[in-house]
């Protein structure tokens, strides 16, 4: 967009609107040039293989971190083990609400556990999944941990929807199919997407 006729109605001689043009277009390509050396430092690091590798090394582990307190609790009540070893915490609900099957609660810490192992695996394999081809296949596998994100939180938004439902007396039969809509329109997005 051409500011010459804006900054001419602002300033009183030509002259001037001609010397405001040029500095504001000297200031627009400065910024334009910060803001490129900001986000290639990332490529520019002194040496960026080592720094690269320890960034995504420590991601890895704090997802992998996630992922295990997903999961791992002290001592379930229905499991014999030492007082120093861990249970698992789908098998710790599993055993205080055997009759339900797959509750919300389950089903919302095994997504968990899933996104944040598979985040934290791509993390320690990323040289391998950048060489991943077709590249479609390289997008799905750093993707659907995502997609899988977004399926986790939509499902402890609905929980927490039911209970609001529930408190307030009314009926919960439209909630389900709305979350399964939703997911089901995002998937169906990504996969147009892929192809």
């Amino acid at each position: 967009m051409d500011s010459r006729p804006l900054i001419r109605g602002l300033l009183d001689s030509p002259g001037e609107a001609e010397a405001a043009t040029s500095v504001a277009s000297s200031v627009l390509e400065v910024a334009a040039i910060a803001l490129n050396r900001a986000s290639s430092w990332w490529n520019g690091a002194e040496t960026p293989v080592l720094l690269q590798d320890w960034i995504f090394r420590t991601l890895a582990v704090l997802y992998g971190i996630v992922a295990a307190v997903a999961l791992v609790i002290f001592q379930p009540s229905c499991i014999s083990l030492s007082r120093s070893s861990a249970g698992i915490q789908l098998i710790r609900i599993e055993c205080r609400v055997p009759d339900f099957g797959w509750t919300t609660q389950k089903v919302f810490h095994f997504l968990n556990f899933l996104v944040n192992g598979v985040r934290s695996v791509v993390f320690v394999l990323r040289r391998g999944v950048q060489h991943i081809r077709p590249e479609v296949f390289q997008h799905v596998v750093l993707d659907l941990p995502s997609l899988a994100f977004f399926t986790t939180y939509a499902l402890l938004v609905l929980f927490w929807a039911e209970i609001y439902y529930q408190a307030r007396a009314v009926s919960t039969d439209r909630l389900r199919p709305t979350f399964y809509t939703i997911n089901a329109v995002l998937y169906t997005i990504q996969v147009f997407d892929y192809l």
